[in-house]
Protein backbone atom coordinates (compact mmCIF):
# COMPACT_ATOMS: atom_id res chain seq x y z
CA UNK A 1 0.00 0.00 0.00
CA UNK A 2 1.41 3.36 -1.03
CA UNK A 3 1.89 6.11 1.51
CA UNK A 4 -0.51 8.79 0.35
CA UNK A 5 1.12 11.56 2.41
CA UNK A 6 4.30 11.16 0.38
CA UNK A 7 2.30 11.87 -2.78
CA UNK A 8 0.61 15.04 -1.53
CA UNK A 9 2.79 18.15 -1.73
CA UNK A 10 0.48 20.17 0.51
CA UNK A 11 0.65 17.56 3.26
CA UNK A 12 4.43 17.47 2.99
CA UNK A 13 4.64 21.26 3.31
CA UNK A 14 2.32 21.18 6.33
CA UNK A 15 4.39 18.41 7.91
CA UNK A 16 7.64 20.31 7.33
CA UNK A 17 6.26 23.57 8.70
CA UNK A 18 4.76 21.88 11.74
CA UNK A 19 7.92 19.94 12.56
CA UNK A 20 10.12 23.02 12.10
CA UNK A 21 8.01 25.06 14.55
CA UNK A 22 7.79 22.09 16.94
CA UNK A 23 11.55 21.47 16.91
CA UNK A 24 12.26 25.19 17.30
CA UNK A 25 10.03 25.36 20.36
CA UNK A 26 11.74 22.33 21.93
CA UNK A 27 15.19 23.79 21.28
CA UNK A 28 14.36 27.20 22.69
CA UNK A 29 12.62 25.91 25.83
CA UNK A 30 14.83 23.01 26.80
CA UNK A 31 17.97 24.78 25.64
CA UNK A 32 17.31 27.25 28.45
CA UNK A 33 16.43 24.64 31.10
CA UNK A 34 18.96 21.81 30.65
CA UNK A 35 22.46 22.03 32.12
CA UNK A 36 25.20 22.60 29.58
CA UNK A 37 27.02 19.61 28.14
CA UNK A 38 30.70 19.34 29.17
CA UNK A 39 31.78 20.29 25.64
CA UNK A 40 29.60 23.39 25.79
CA UNK A 41 31.13 24.62 29.04
CA UNK A 42 34.60 23.93 27.63
CA UNK A 43 33.78 26.10 24.60
CA UNK A 44 32.29 28.71 26.93
CA UNK A 45 35.75 28.79 28.51
CA UNK A 46 37.05 29.37 24.98
CA UNK A 47 34.78 32.42 24.79
CA UNK A 48 36.28 33.84 27.97
CA UNK A 49 39.76 33.47 26.44
CA UNK A 50 38.99 34.90 22.99
CA UNK A 51 41.63 34.23 20.36
CA UNK A 52 42.07 33.31 16.70
CA UNK A 53 42.76 29.67 17.49
CA UNK A 54 42.72 26.94 20.09
CA UNK A 55 44.50 23.63 20.48
CA UNK A 56 41.63 21.42 19.36
CA UNK A 57 39.43 23.69 17.17
CA UNK A 58 39.25 26.95 15.23
CA UNK A 59 37.60 29.94 16.96
CA UNK A 60 34.09 30.23 15.50
CA UNK A 61 32.37 28.39 18.36
CA UNK A 62 34.02 30.75 20.87
CA UNK A 63 32.98 33.85 18.94
CA UNK A 64 29.36 32.70 18.67
CA UNK A 65 29.13 31.87 22.37
CA UNK A 66 30.67 35.23 23.26
CA UNK A 67 28.05 36.97 21.14
CA UNK A 68 25.19 34.97 22.64
CA UNK A 69 26.30 35.52 26.23
CA UNK A 70 26.85 39.23 25.56
CA UNK A 71 23.18 39.49 24.58
CA UNK A 72 21.58 37.05 27.04
CA UNK A 73 24.13 36.66 29.83
CA UNK A 74 26.26 33.69 30.84
CA UNK A 75 23.27 31.34 30.89
CA UNK A 76 22.39 28.14 29.11
CA UNK A 77 20.21 30.15 26.73
CA UNK A 78 23.01 32.63 26.07
CA UNK A 79 25.46 29.85 25.24
CA UNK A 80 23.00 27.98 23.00
CA UNK A 81 21.08 30.70 21.15
CA UNK A 82 23.63 30.75 18.32
CA UNK A 83 23.09 27.01 17.87
CA UNK A 84 19.39 27.62 17.28
CA UNK A 85 20.25 30.28 14.69
CA UNK A 86 22.72 27.94 12.98
CA UNK A 87 20.07 25.22 12.89
CA UNK A 88 17.70 27.63 11.12
CA UNK A 89 20.43 28.51 8.61
CA UNK A 90 21.04 24.82 7.93
CA UNK A 91 17.31 24.28 7.35
CA UNK A 92 17.02 27.28 5.02
CA UNK A 93 19.87 26.32 2.71
CA UNK A 94 19.03 22.60 2.71
CA UNK A 95 15.47 23.45 1.72
CA UNK A 96 16.57 25.79 -1.07
CA UNK A 97 19.19 23.35 -2.38
CA UNK A 98 16.70 20.49 -2.50
CA UNK A 99 14.03 22.65 -4.12
CA UNK A 100 16.43 23.79 -6.84
CA UNK A 101 17.32 20.23 -7.78
CA UNK A 102 14.29 18.10 -7.00
CA UNK A 103 11.29 20.35 -6.51
CA UNK A 104 9.16 21.60 -3.58
CA UNK A 105 7.88 18.19 -2.42
CA UNK A 106 11.39 16.81 -1.88
CA UNK A 107 12.43 20.12 -0.30
CA UNK A 108 9.58 19.93 2.20
CA UNK A 109 10.48 16.37 3.15
CA UNK A 110 14.18 17.27 3.50
CA UNK A 111 13.19 20.10 5.85
CA UNK A 112 11.02 17.71 7.86
CA UNK A 113 13.81 15.13 8.12
CA UNK A 114 16.22 17.78 9.43
CA UNK A 115 13.93 18.28 12.42
CA UNK A 116 13.85 14.62 13.46
CA UNK A 117 17.25 13.16 12.55
CA UNK A 118 19.26 13.08 15.80
CA UNK A 119 22.40 14.84 14.58
CA UNK A 120 20.58 17.76 13.00
CA UNK A 121 18.06 18.14 15.80
CA UNK A 122 20.81 18.27 18.42
CA UNK A 123 23.20 20.41 16.35
CA UNK A 124 20.40 22.99 16.23
CA UNK A 125 20.35 23.09 20.02
CA UNK A 126 23.81 22.25 21.44
CA UNK A 127 26.64 24.72 20.90
CA UNK A 128 29.64 22.77 19.57
CA UNK A 129 31.93 23.34 16.55
CA UNK A 130 29.75 20.95 14.53
CA UNK A 131 26.87 23.43 14.76
CA UNK A 132 28.36 26.33 12.74
CA UNK A 133 30.20 23.76 10.59
CA UNK A 134 26.90 22.18 9.53
CA UNK A 135 25.36 25.57 8.74
CA UNK A 136 28.41 26.58 6.69
CA UNK A 137 28.40 23.19 4.92
CA UNK A 138 24.74 23.56 3.92
CA UNK A 139 25.23 27.15 2.75
CA UNK A 140 28.39 26.23 0.80
CA UNK A 141 26.57 23.40 -0.97
CA UNK A 142 23.74 25.71 -1.96
CA UNK A 143 26.01 28.34 -3.50
CA UNK A 144 28.23 25.70 -5.14
CA UNK A 145 25.13 24.23 -6.75
CA UNK A 146 24.12 27.70 -7.94
CA UNK A 147 27.60 28.15 -9.43
CA UNK A 148 28.22 24.70 -10.91
CA UNK A 149 24.68 23.71 -11.89
CA UNK A 150 22.91 27.06 -12.09
CA UNK A 151 25.81 28.78 -13.87
CA UNK A 152 25.94 31.80 -11.54
CA UNK A 153 29.41 33.37 -11.50
CA UNK A 154 28.47 35.56 -8.52
CA UNK A 155 27.62 32.47 -6.44
CA UNK A 156 31.33 31.61 -6.30
CA UNK A 157 31.95 34.59 -4.02
CA UNK A 158 29.26 33.42 -1.62
CA UNK A 159 30.63 29.89 -1.76
CA UNK A 160 34.11 31.19 -0.88
CA UNK A 161 32.67 33.17 2.04
CA UNK A 162 30.78 30.17 3.40
CA UNK A 163 33.75 27.83 2.99
CA UNK A 164 35.94 30.31 4.84
CA UNK A 165 33.44 30.56 7.69
CA UNK A 166 33.28 26.77 7.72
CA UNK A 167 37.07 26.58 8.07
CA UNK A 168 36.78 28.91 11.06
CA UNK A 169 34.35 26.37 12.52
CA UNK A 170 36.08 23.04 11.90
CA UNK A 171 38.86 21.96 9.56
CA UNK A 172 36.91 19.07 8.03
CA UNK A 173 34.99 21.32 5.63
CA UNK A 174 38.17 21.26 3.55
CA UNK A 175 36.95 17.84 2.38
CA UNK A 176 34.01 19.58 0.68
CA UNK A 177 36.48 21.70 -1.28
CA UNK A 178 38.28 18.53 -2.35
CA UNK A 179 34.98 16.96 -3.44
CA UNK A 180 34.08 20.00 -5.54
CA UNK A 181 37.49 20.02 -7.22
CA UNK A 182 37.11 16.35 -8.17
CA UNK A 183 33.59 17.05 -9.44
CA UNK A 184 34.79 19.87 -11.69
CA UNK A 185 37.47 17.61 -13.13
CA UNK A 186 35.18 14.66 -13.90
CA UNK A 187 31.98 16.51 -14.85
CA UNK A 188 32.10 17.64 -18.47
CA UNK A 189 29.61 20.48 -18.02
CA UNK A 190 31.47 21.92 -15.02
CA UNK A 191 35.00 21.50 -16.35
CA UNK A 192 35.00 24.91 -18.04
CA UNK A 193 35.10 26.58 -14.61
CA UNK A 194 38.68 25.36 -14.22
CA UNK A 195 39.66 27.89 -16.87
CA UNK A 196 37.78 30.81 -15.31
CA UNK A 197 38.88 33.04 -12.40
CA UNK A 198 35.81 32.73 -10.15
CA UNK A 199 36.64 29.38 -8.46
CA UNK A 200 40.17 30.56 -7.72
CA UNK A 201 38.90 33.88 -6.37
CA UNK A 202 36.53 31.92 -4.10
CA UNK A 203 39.45 29.83 -2.85
CA UNK A 204 41.49 32.97 -2.17
CA UNK A 205 38.57 34.50 -0.26
CA UNK A 206 38.14 31.35 1.85
CA UNK A 207 41.89 31.29 2.55
CA UNK A 208 41.87 34.98 3.53
CA UNK A 209 39.03 34.41 6.00
CA UNK A 210 40.87 31.42 7.46
CA UNK A 211 44.31 33.08 7.52
CA UNK A 212 44.12 34.36 11.15
CA UNK A 213 43.95 30.71 12.26
CA UNK A 214 47.09 29.97 10.26
CA UNK A 215 48.88 32.94 11.83
CA UNK A 216 47.80 31.82 15.32
CA UNK A 217 49.10 28.31 14.65
CA UNK A 218 52.41 29.67 13.40
CA UNK A 219 52.76 31.69 16.61
CA UNK A 220 51.95 28.62 18.72
CA UNK A 221 54.24 26.07 17.06
CA UNK A 222 51.42 24.70 14.84
CA UNK A 223 49.86 22.99 17.85
CA UNK A 224 46.30 22.86 16.51
CA UNK A 225 47.24 21.49 13.09
CA UNK A 226 49.51 18.92 14.72
CA UNK A 227 46.83 17.99 17.25
CA UNK A 228 44.34 17.28 14.46
CA UNK A 229 46.82 15.30 12.32
CA UNK A 230 49.63 13.49 14.10
CA UNK A 231 47.52 12.91 17.22
CA UNK A 232 44.79 11.25 15.13
CA UNK A 233 47.21 8.71 13.66
CA UNK A 234 49.15 8.04 16.87
CA UNK A 235 48.66 4.91 18.93
CA UNK A 236 48.06 1.27 18.15
CA UNK A 237 46.04 0.41 15.00
CA UNK A 238 42.35 -0.22 15.63
CA UNK A 239 39.68 -1.22 13.12
CA UNK A 240 36.56 0.92 13.58
CA UNK A 241 34.70 0.91 10.26
CA UNK A 242 31.78 -0.82 11.95
CA UNK A 243 31.63 2.03 14.47
CA UNK A 244 31.59 4.58 11.65
CA UNK A 245 28.62 2.80 10.06
CA UNK A 246 26.86 2.47 13.40
CA UNK A 247 27.44 6.15 14.14
CA UNK A 248 25.93 7.11 10.79
CA UNK A 249 22.83 5.02 11.51
CA UNK A 250 22.52 6.69 14.91
CA UNK A 251 22.97 10.20 13.48
CA UNK A 252 20.45 9.70 10.65
CA UNK A 253 18.17 7.01 12.12
CA UNK A 254 18.16 3.58 10.39
CA UNK A 255 15.49 4.73 7.93
CA UNK A 256 17.52 7.78 6.95
CA UNK A 257 20.73 5.79 6.66
CA UNK A 258 19.31 3.14 4.33
CA UNK A 259 17.50 5.79 2.29
CA UNK A 260 20.89 7.51 1.92
CA UNK A 261 22.50 4.26 0.77
CA UNK A 262 19.83 3.73 -1.88
CA UNK A 263 19.87 7.39 -2.88
CA UNK A 264 23.64 7.31 -3.36
CA UNK A 265 23.47 4.01 -5.24
CA UNK A 266 20.48 4.77 -7.46
CA UNK A 267 20.93 3.02 -10.84
CA UNK A 268 22.31 5.13 -13.67
CA UNK A 269 19.24 4.39 -15.78
CA UNK A 270 17.02 6.16 -13.24
CA UNK A 271 19.34 9.15 -13.13
CA UNK A 272 19.45 9.44 -16.92
CA UNK A 273 15.67 9.88 -16.94
CA UNK A 274 16.05 13.11 -14.96
CA UNK A 275 16.52 16.59 -16.41
CA UNK A 276 20.08 17.63 -17.24
CA UNK A 277 20.43 19.98 -14.25
CA UNK A 278 18.95 17.37 -11.93
CA UNK A 279 21.38 14.74 -13.18
CA UNK A 280 24.33 17.08 -12.67
CA UNK A 281 23.03 18.08 -9.24
CA UNK A 282 22.67 14.44 -8.24
CA UNK A 283 26.27 13.78 -9.25
CA UNK A 284 27.42 16.84 -7.29
CA UNK A 285 25.60 15.70 -4.15
CA UNK A 286 26.98 12.20 -4.52
CA UNK A 287 30.51 13.50 -4.84
CA UNK A 288 30.06 15.91 -1.92
CA UNK A 289 28.84 13.01 0.24
CA UNK A 290 31.09 10.17 -0.85
CA UNK A 291 34.47 11.97 -0.85
CA UNK A 292 34.36 12.94 2.85
CA UNK A 293 32.84 9.57 3.77
CA UNK A 294 35.56 7.76 1.84
CA UNK A 295 38.24 9.66 3.76
CA UNK A 296 36.64 8.80 7.10
CA UNK A 297 36.09 5.18 6.05
CA UNK A 298 39.74 4.82 5.04
CA UNK A 299 40.81 6.35 8.35
CA UNK A 300 38.53 3.97 10.26
CA UNK A 301 40.35 0.93 8.84
CA UNK A 302 43.26 1.63 11.17
CA UNK A 303 42.17 4.26 13.68
CA UNK A 304 39.37 5.11 16.09
CA UNK A 305 36.59 7.41 14.85
CA UNK A 306 34.28 9.82 16.66
CA UNK A 307 30.49 9.76 16.67
CA UNK A 308 29.97 13.18 15.13
CA UNK A 309 32.51 13.10 12.30
CA UNK A 310 30.08 12.30 9.49
CA UNK A 311 27.24 14.52 10.69
CA UNK A 312 27.96 17.62 8.61
CA UNK A 313 29.03 15.70 5.45
CA UNK A 314 25.72 13.80 5.43
CA UNK A 315 23.95 17.13 4.79
CA UNK A 316 24.81 16.68 1.10
CA UNK A 317 22.82 13.43 1.10
CA UNK A 318 19.67 14.96 2.65
CA UNK A 319 18.17 15.90 -0.75
CA UNK A 320 18.94 12.41 -2.05
CA UNK A 321 17.38 10.84 1.05
CA UNK A 322 14.21 12.90 0.57
CA UNK A 323 13.98 11.96 -3.11
CA UNK A 324 14.55 8.28 -2.33
CA UNK A 325 11.80 8.23 0.32
CA UNK A 326 9.36 9.99 -2.00
CA UNK A 327 10.31 7.61 -4.83
CA UNK A 328 9.75 4.62 -2.54
CA UNK A 329 6.40 6.03 -1.43
CA UNK A 330 5.20 6.49 -5.00
CA UNK A 331 6.31 3.11 -6.31
CA UNK A 332 5.59 -0.56 -5.74
CA UNK A 333 9.17 -1.22 -4.73
CA UNK A 334 9.78 -4.34 -2.64
CA UNK A 335 12.46 -5.39 -0.20
CA UNK A 336 14.52 -2.73 1.53
CA UNK A 337 12.86 0.10 -0.39
CA UNK A 338 9.46 -1.11 0.78
CA UNK A 339 10.82 -1.07 4.34
CA UNK A 340 12.07 2.51 3.86
CA UNK A 341 8.63 3.50 2.64
CA UNK A 342 6.85 1.78 5.51
CA UNK A 343 9.20 2.96 8.25
CA UNK A 344 9.48 6.64 7.30
CA UNK A 345 6.21 7.80 8.89
CA UNK A 346 6.59 5.79 12.12
CA UNK A 347 10.23 6.95 12.42
CA UNK A 348 9.20 10.60 12.20
CA UNK A 349 6.47 10.11 14.79
CA UNK A 350 8.74 8.11 17.13
CA UNK A 351 11.53 10.70 17.06
CA UNK A 352 9.08 13.57 17.50
CA UNK A 353 7.79 11.88 20.67
CA UNK A 354 11.18 10.74 21.95
CA UNK A 355 12.83 14.18 21.98
CA UNK A 356 10.49 15.90 24.47
CA UNK A 357 10.57 12.86 26.77
CA UNK A 358 14.36 12.67 26.76
CA UNK A 359 14.80 16.41 27.12
CA UNK A 360 12.28 16.58 29.96
CA UNK A 361 14.16 13.82 31.79
CA UNK A 362 17.38 15.81 31.47
CA UNK A 363 15.72 19.05 32.56
CA UNK A 364 13.55 17.85 35.45
CA UNK A 365 13.74 14.07 35.71
CA UNK A 366 11.07 11.43 35.16
CA UNK A 367 10.10 9.80 38.50
CA UNK A 368 11.48 6.29 38.82
CA UNK A 369 13.90 6.67 35.90
CA UNK A 370 17.58 6.98 36.78
CA UNK A 371 20.62 8.27 34.94
CA UNK A 372 23.62 6.63 33.34
CA UNK A 373 26.68 6.20 35.50
CA UNK A 374 28.58 8.04 32.80
CA UNK A 375 27.28 11.39 34.00
CA UNK A 376 30.34 13.14 32.59
CA UNK A 377 28.64 12.63 29.21
CA UNK A 378 25.27 14.03 30.33
CA UNK A 379 24.00 17.53 31.15
CA UNK A 380 22.75 16.42 34.56
CA UNK A 381 23.82 17.40 38.08
CA UNK A 382 26.47 19.93 37.09
CA UNK A 383 24.72 22.93 38.61
CA UNK A 384 24.53 21.16 41.98
CA UNK A 385 28.15 20.03 41.78
CA UNK A 386 29.35 23.50 40.80
CA UNK A 387 27.52 25.08 43.71
CA UNK A 388 28.83 22.52 46.21
CA UNK A 389 32.45 22.82 45.08
CA UNK A 390 32.12 26.59 44.97
CA UNK A 391 31.01 26.66 48.61
CA UNK A 392 33.94 24.44 49.59
CA UNK A 393 36.33 26.80 47.84
CA UNK A 394 34.75 29.87 49.42
CA UNK A 395 34.87 28.33 52.92
CA UNK A 396 38.58 27.63 52.43
CA UNK A 397 39.20 31.20 51.26
CA UNK A 398 37.42 32.64 54.29
CA UNK A 399 39.40 30.43 56.64
CA UNK A 400 42.87 30.88 55.14
CA UNK A 401 42.59 34.12 53.17
CA UNK A 402 43.41 32.63 49.78
CA UNK A 403 41.30 30.67 47.30
CA UNK A 404 42.42 27.14 46.37
CA UNK A 405 42.93 26.13 42.76
CA UNK A 406 40.02 23.82 41.85
CA UNK A 407 41.31 20.92 39.75
CA UNK A 408 39.02 18.63 37.79
CA UNK A 409 40.84 15.31 37.53
CA UNK A 410 40.24 14.74 33.82
CA UNK A 411 41.08 16.54 30.56
CA UNK A 412 38.47 19.30 30.62
CA UNK A 413 35.02 18.01 31.58
CA UNK A 414 34.94 18.62 35.34
CA UNK A 415 37.00 21.82 35.24
CA UNK A 416 34.84 23.39 32.53
CA UNK A 417 31.55 22.53 34.24
CA UNK A 418 32.79 23.73 37.63
CA UNK A 419 33.93 27.04 36.14
CA UNK A 420 30.56 27.72 34.49
CA UNK A 421 28.41 26.63 37.43
CA UNK A 422 30.56 28.18 40.17
CA UNK A 423 28.78 30.73 42.39
CA UNK A 424 31.48 33.25 41.41
CA UNK A 425 32.38 32.69 37.76
CA UNK A 426 34.96 35.49 37.59
CA UNK A 427 37.08 33.92 40.33
CA UNK A 428 36.42 30.41 39.03
CA UNK A 429 37.82 31.18 35.58
CA UNK A 430 41.14 32.15 37.14
CA UNK A 431 41.12 29.36 39.72
CA UNK A 432 40.04 26.23 37.84
CA UNK A 433 42.30 23.77 36.07
CA UNK A 434 42.59 20.15 34.96
CA UNK A 435 44.61 16.96 35.24
CA UNK A 436 47.57 18.30 33.25
CA UNK A 437 48.90 19.48 36.62
CA UNK A 438 49.67 15.81 37.31
CA UNK A 439 51.03 14.85 33.91
CA UNK A 440 47.71 14.08 32.22
CA UNK A 441 46.10 15.80 29.29
CA UNK A 442 44.56 19.23 29.82
CA UNK A 443 43.93 20.50 26.28
CA UNK A 444 43.65 24.31 26.44
CA UNK A 445 44.02 24.34 30.22
CA UNK A 446 47.71 23.71 29.67
CA UNK A 447 47.92 27.15 28.06
CA UNK A 448 45.39 28.92 30.28
CA UNK A 449 46.72 27.57 33.60
CA UNK A 450 50.38 26.54 33.14
CA UNK A 451 51.57 24.07 35.76
CA UNK A 452 54.77 25.96 36.49
CA UNK A 453 52.82 29.03 37.66
CA UNK A 454 50.84 27.05 40.25
CA UNK A 455 53.76 25.95 42.42
CA UNK A 456 53.12 26.31 46.12
CA UNK A 457 49.34 26.59 45.78
CA UNK A 458 46.70 24.61 47.60
CA UNK A 459 44.52 22.51 45.31
CA UNK A 460 40.94 21.32 45.66
CA UNK A 461 40.87 18.08 43.68
CA UNK A 462 37.49 16.90 42.30
CA UNK A 463 36.76 13.60 40.58
CA UNK A 464 34.10 10.97 39.98
CA UNK A 465 36.72 8.33 40.74
CA UNK A 466 38.06 8.33 44.30
CA UNK A 467 41.14 6.36 43.26
CA UNK A 468 42.31 9.15 40.95
CA UNK A 469 42.60 11.42 43.99
CA UNK A 470 45.15 9.06 45.54
CA UNK A 471 47.23 8.23 42.46
CA UNK A 472 51.03 8.15 42.61
CA UNK A 473 51.20 11.16 40.30
CA UNK A 474 49.11 13.15 42.79
CA UNK A 475 51.16 12.13 45.82
CA UNK A 476 54.41 12.97 44.03
CA UNK A 477 53.22 16.44 43.03
CA UNK A 478 52.08 17.84 46.41
CA UNK A 479 53.47 18.22 49.90
CA UNK A 480 50.38 17.19 51.92
CA UNK A 481 47.02 15.57 51.21
CA UNK A 482 43.77 15.90 53.13
CA UNK A 483 41.15 13.17 53.51
CA UNK A 484 39.03 12.05 50.56
CA UNK A 485 35.42 13.17 51.04
CA UNK A 486 32.28 12.02 49.25
CA UNK A 487 29.93 14.49 47.58
CA UNK A 488 26.64 12.75 46.63
CA UNK A 489 24.68 14.22 43.73
CA UNK A 490 20.92 13.78 43.67
CA UNK A 491 17.88 15.18 41.91
CA UNK A 492 15.07 15.01 44.44
CA UNK A 493 15.02 11.37 45.58
CA UNK A 494 16.84 10.14 42.47
CA UNK A 495 20.59 9.56 42.86
CA UNK A 496 22.74 10.80 40.02
CA UNK A 497 26.27 9.91 41.01
CA UNK A 498 28.84 10.38 43.76
CA UNK A 499 31.66 12.85 43.31
CA UNK A 500 34.78 12.95 45.51
CA UNK A 501 37.12 15.70 46.62
CA UNK A 502 40.17 16.34 48.75
CA UNK A 503 42.47 19.26 49.46
CA UNK A 504 46.16 19.08 48.54
CA UNK A 505 48.66 21.67 49.74
CA UNK A 506 52.12 22.63 48.55
CA UNK A 507 51.86 21.85 44.81
CA UNK A 508 55.33 21.10 43.38
CA UNK A 509 54.48 20.43 39.74
CA UNK A 510 54.24 17.13 37.82
CA UNK A 511 57.06 14.62 38.02
CA UNK A 512 59.56 15.05 35.15
CA UNK A 513 58.59 11.65 33.72
CA UNK A 514 54.94 12.76 33.57
CA UNK A 515 55.15 15.98 31.59
CA UNK A 516 51.71 17.21 30.50
CA UNK A 517 50.56 16.11 27.05
CA UNK A 518 47.81 17.57 24.84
Amino acid sequence: MRDLWLRDERKLRALATGLFVYALALRLYFGAHIDLMPEETYYWNYSRHLDFGYLDHPPMVAWLIRGGTALFGATEFGVRIAAVCCGAITALFTYRLTKNLFGPAAAALALALLQVMPFYFLSGMLMTPDTPLTAAWAASLYFLERALIGGSARAWWWAGLCLGLGMLSKYTIGLLGLAVLIFMIVDRRSRHWLGRPQPYAAAVLAFAIFSPVIVWNAEHHWISFLFQTTRRIAGAPRFSLHKLIGASMLLLTPTGFFAAVYGLARPAAEIEEQKANTRAGTRLLRMATLVPLAVFAFFSLRREVKLDWTGAPWIAALPLIAVEIIHAGRSTAAGARAWIRASCGPSIVAMALLYPLGLYHLAAGIPGVGYSRQTELLPVGWRRLGYSVGRLSEDYRRRYGVAPLVVGMDRYVIASELAFYAPNRVDALANTSSAHLFGGSGLMYQLWVPAKRQRGRTLLLVSFNAQSLDAKSVRAAVRELGPIERLPLRRGNTPIRDAYYRFASGYRGPAPSRAPRP
